[in-house]
């Protein structure tokens, strides 16, 4: 019998590849075996999203100190664990535009431009969405780095910081966005900044924890300087807007 994913040469009472670790797979797939995969996969509570999810919470210090010390087992990958980030926030963007979308722009936000401009601006957002929102993560791992090292850890490995940070904040985010949507449609405009204040303040979390301490001063200064790079980032983007032709001055002044 050899392995299915690296060709190893398996003993028949194997039951895991020794070499690439593989579970050894003797059925064929059937809904039975099929089910008992993702319920074990996902919903098993010792399985490594929920134990990341769970961590990122209570001690995200060692989620992060784990996978840049090369433990790569007990928790889920940042890059997995932004995969899933982006499946759910792409649930909530489905939802938004199938769903919510015409109660969205009958708030004040909505009613403060013309509600064609403003349909308009909300439609090329919700295209770059996810460019966007990777944006950020940059963003985290350039401020943790030169606020919070107390770990020397270098701007890579602050990377990962960022991405798990902002993953999990997307996770965490996810239900409360929804009940958003379905109780307060048109107030979604508005909360958008209270969720990314949000964002800002699990990051300062995040990285106080990782520095073993809280810094009063620091946390202060991070989210002043994130609030900068929110602006910036924000100026960019209706800059490219404007330059490509998408949008025009006139489209921003009041009706």
């Amino acid at each position: 019998m050899a392995c299915k994913n690296c060709g190893t040469d398996l003993r028949t009472d194997y039951n895991y590849c020794p070499v690439c670790g593989a579970k050894v797979i003797r059925n064929r797939l059937s809904l039975k075996n099929l089910w008992y995969d993702v319920t074990e996969r996902y919903f098993n509570m010792d399985n490594t999203f929920l134990m990341t999810f769970k961590h990122m919470f209570t001690k995200p210090q060692e989620v992060i100190g784990c996978y840049v010390a090369g433990i790569r087992r007990k928790y889920l990958n940042p890059v997995s664990y932004l995969g899933i980030a982006l499946t759910v926030s792409g649930l909530s963007l489905f939802l938004m535009r199938k769903v919510f979308w015409d109660d969205i722009f009958t708030g004040d936000m909505g009613n403060a431009l013309n509600p064609e401009v403003a349909e308009k601006i909300m439609t090329v957002s919700l295209d770059f969405s996810s460019f966007v929102f990777l944006l950020y993560i940059p963003i985290l791992g350039f401020l943790g780095w030169i606020l919070f090292n107390k770990r020397n850890y270098n701007f890579t490995e602050f990377l990962v910081v960022g991405i798990y940070s902002l993953a999990h904040y997307s996770l965490a985010s996810f239900p409360f966005t929804i009940l958003v949507m379905i109780f307060a449609p048109t107030m979604y405009l508005e909360s958008s900044y209270v969720f990314i204040l949000l964002m800002a303040l699990l990051a300062v979390y995040i990285l106080n924890r990782l520095n073993g301490r809280l810094s009063i001063g620091r946390s202060l200064l991070f989210l002043f300087l994130f609030g900068i790079g929110f602006f910036m980032m924000g100026m960019l983007i209706n800059l490219v807007l404007i330059v490509t032709g998408v949008l025009s001055f006139s489209d921003y002044l009041p009706k």
